[in-house]
């Protein structure tokens, strides 16, 4: 038989087959728990025990008090698509369990050890099960249990090195992640307890999550979050959509379905200081599914920020519809969700939000009440419109005054403002603009850029006005052209290439074969070129070049070689190469110093510039006594002396300082979730360096083990559980990494500029050499804490030489 060609087409094998689409179903530990759990909640469990050995690195056991799996799905149970929730497609439309496809546990086999403990409410006593990576059972024995189900998973992702690999190294993230995950299941399963504990070696086991399984959605987010939590939420309110906001989504009244969503939940209220300085706690769920609907996670944030806007609200919603208008079967994980009437439900939240939001400030009679719209600039239209046809100052005073004084000290206001006054003066102040049909008489050829760049130096020889001319006689047959001359003249740019010279009449009239040439043919202009030497002209040429026809008695062939014409262009194109290639080279910076350019500028030092170059920067001297001008081989760098003080100061600081507290006179409880507790007792020496004792009592319940007994204090400074807050928020995402809460960065940064070298003070060399040398030291050496730059590129030496 012959053997298949090497690229034939042939169907994988079915063990790959499993491995490559188990790898796309579950990512992450986060999406693991959640299949799991929500094996659990389909199962009809009240009761969900989900624990952790080494946030889930060695083991992922997730219990539950559900009906079991009767002896006959044993088989069924770990193989792909196998599934007891739908039998064909069109079941899709009406499913309402949280699983549908048959793949989780299938996947699950192929990514780790897993094995089931179960025991069905019509059996007397339960079952283990060991699958192997096919998902194939290949023991069965009895076990004791009561009813329910319990799935082990053992060493997650081992049978993918890489990721396996990257998941140990970044299990305290994964570990996060999965706690926000099982926190969304938490709130919305009502009637369900759910519980999270973990333990790390042979340590305790702590629980980080507990819910008590009410009925209740407001009494699971106090449970999860505390009952501080819950003193800052609104009941959400659901109302019709008004008509300016129905116009505003580009809908009609008269076809918008009735009743076809139901919202209920919570969000923060409006007030400064009851948000979040994060989105952390923001939840959404359609029919009770959590999800991640973009559209309406922004509108949400962006209503919100109408009301308070230097923080994010605290959002629980569930968006109950149709499910014959909603399509979950997008995304492996489910989250991501396509909704029929979207606008519709986007027009219905942003009404509702409005109005609850607009009622507290009535209530609380705040001095700025929010326009009910997200579009920047929309509050000041009245002035706008009337501001179109003629400046008026006094207009755009109280316009810009208004809008200001009720946002001073906001940075992310500048927007707004700006676009604004962009609708200010649109109407008013004429921009000069180019007339496509008026044709400047300087355009350059069209195909002059395609062109060899020896041209320039041919045509130098052709300028207008010499007193003398080549000679360009058209050819009808041909391109090519003679010339007659005594003497010869060289072209600049190339001493190899040379023309000859004519003359006209003395008098500069033109002859009369000249004369007669352009009668019999009119296209043939004075500014005429041959193809031939536009093939060789550069497209920088700025205009076309005139060449005088000259018509003389006396003609002689032109000795020419075309191959020896082609080697001499090449040398040149080749030399032109070589050169701006070094151009290239030497412009490693090409950012201005200029604020707009800033970001550029930072990104070419970061790249060009080592920690280990500082040392070897030649000082040169002091400018203007604030400006310090160094070498570094052929660049010239100029550093500004206070600013790049003023940042090794600031890392000295944050590096080494430890904070020193001052003892509570009575602990203070902290109100933490049990997740934040985790993080506090986890990275405890971060918080000690940063000032803050505890008392912690390991024995005492969830979200009460800890209580602050001291705070850091330095002179006017003072600090408190939201720097703590902070601090946790922070240690969340870079955990054992040492960082500061703001205010004790702002504390800093005020301390290293007041002790740094000032502008005005004249340095000696050595002053300078060693602030120079200090910005080799520190990580982030080019800006200081207050955003100015540390650092510029001023010049090149060899392209300045060049020029």
């Amino acid at each position: 038989s012959s053997s298949e060609p090497a690229g034939a087409i042939k169907a994988i094998d079915k063990h790959s087959v499993h491995q490559i689409c188990s790898g796309q179903v579950v990512l992450t530990l986060a999406t693991a728990v959640k299949e799991l759990v929500e094996n659990s909640i389909d199962a009809g469990a009240t009761n969900v025990d989900v624990r952790l050995k080494e946030c889930g690195a060695e083991l992922v056991e997730v219990s539950d008090n559900g009906k079991g799996v009767e002896e006959a799905n044993f088989e069924g149970l770990t193989l792909k698509h196998h599934t007891s929730k739908l039998r064909d497609f069109s079941d899709l439309i009406h499913v309402e369990t949280f699983g549908f496809r048959g793949e989780a546990l299938s996947s699950l086999c192929a990514l780790s050890d897993l094995n089931v403990v179960t025991c069905h409410e019509s059996s007397q006593v339960g079952t283990k099960l060991v699958f192997d990576q096919k998902g194939h059972l290949v023991q069965q024995s009895p076990h004791p249990r009561q009813q329910g189900t319990t799935v082990s998973l053992q060493q997650l992702f081992y049978t993918l090195p890489v990721r396996h690999k990257e998941f140990q190294r970044n299990i305290k993230k994964e570990y996060n992640k999965m706690i926000h995950v099982l926190q969304s299941y938490c709130i919305i399963s009502t009637g369900v307890r759910i519980t999270c504990s973990n333990q790390n070696g042979q340590g305790k086991r702590s629980t980080v999550l507990s819910t008590s399984g009410s009925q209740s959605m407001r009494d699971n987010i106090g449970a999860v979050f505390g009952p501080k939590q819950l003193q800052s939420l609104l009941p959400f309110k659901q109302v019709s959509p008004t008509e300016n906001i129905i116009e505003e989504y580009g809908l009609k009244d008269a076809d918008l379905p009735k009743q076809l969503f139901t919202i209920t939940g919570f969000v923060s209220q409006g007030d400064h200081g009851v948000g979040r300085s994060a989105t952390d706690r923001q939840f959404f769920f359609i029919n009770n599914r959590p999800c991640d609907p973009l559209k309406v996670t922004k509108l949400v944030n962006e209503v919100y920020h109408m009301y308070n806007r230097h923080q994010y609200p605290f959002v629980a919603l569930n968006i109950a519809v149709a499910s014959e208008c909603v399509d979950v079967n997008v995304t492996p994980d489910k989250r991501q969700i396509f909704l029929q009437e979207e606008k519709l439900l986007l027009a219905i939240l942003k009404t509702s939000l409005i109005n609850m939001y607009e009622a507290g400030v009535n209530k609380i009679s705040l001095n700025y009440t929010p326009i009910p719209s997200t579009k920047p600039g929309e509050a000041m239209e009245p002035i706008i419109q009337s501001s179109k046809s003629s400046l008026n100052l006094a207009s755009l005073k109280a316009a810009f005054s208004s809008h200001h004084s009720s946002n001073s000290g906001s940075k992310s206001n500048s927007g707004p403002t700006q676009k604004t006054l962009q609708s200010f003066f649109k109407g008013s102040v004429k921009t000069p603009t180019s007339n496509p049909s008026v044709k400047s008489p300087l355009k350059p050829v069209k195909d002059l850029a395609k062109c060899s760049p020896v041209g320039k130096s041919v045509l130098d020889g052709f300028r207008y006005g010499r007193t003398s001319c080549a000679i360009v006689r058209p050819s009808v047959k041909d391109e090519t052209f003679e010339e007659a001359s005594d003497n010869s003249e060289t072209v600049p740019g190339d001493p190899e290439l040379q023309t000859e010279p004519c003359t006209s009449k003395e008098d500069g009239s033109e002859s009369p074969d000249a004369k007669r040439a352009r009668k019999e043919n009119p296209h043939f202009p004075t500014e005429h070129k041959s193809k031939a030497f536009l093939n060789c002209s550069e497209g920088s040429s700025s205009s076309i070049v005139d060449a005088p026809v000259c018509l003389q008695r006396r003609t002689m062939p032109l000795q020419f070689s075309l191959q020896e014409l082609e080697g001499r262009i090449r040398r040149i194109q080749d030399q032109q190469k070589q050169k701006a290639s070094e151009e290239l080279c030497y412009r490693r910076f090409r950012a201005k110093i200029n604020p707009g350019e800033n970001q550029s500028a930072e990104e070419e030092l970061k790249k060009e510039i080592s920690k280990d170059m500082f040392k070897e920067m030649e000082i040169i001297g002091q400018f203007n006594l604030g400006f310090i001008i160094t070498k570094l081989n052929s660049d010239i760098f100029m550093i500004d002396q206070h600013a790049t003080d003023e940042k090794y100061n600031f890392e000295m600081l944050q590096q080494h300082t430890v904070l020193q507290g001052q003892k509570l006179i009575v602990p203070q409880k902290l109100h933490l979730t049990a997740v934040s507790e985790n993080v506090l007792l986890e990275n405890i020496e971060i918080f000690r360096k940063n000032g803050f004792e505890f008392l912690v009592d390991e024995e005492a319940q969830v979200m009460e083990r800890v209580k602050l007994v001291s705070l850091p204090t330095s002179k006017n400074w003072t600090f408190g559980p939201a720097d703590i807050e902070e601090l946790i928020f922070m240690l969340s995402d870079s955990p054992g990494v040492m960082c500061r809460p703001s205010r004790v960065r702002q504390m800093f940064a005020s301390r290293a500029c007041r002790k740094s070298v000032m502008i005005g003070t004249a340095l000696s060399v050595s002053e300078m050499k060693k602030l120079v040398v200090h910005m080799g030291e520190i990580e982030h050496p080019w800006n200081c804490p207050h955003g100015r730059p540390t650092m510029r590129h001023l010049a090149n030496l060899d392209i300045i030489s060049q020029d």
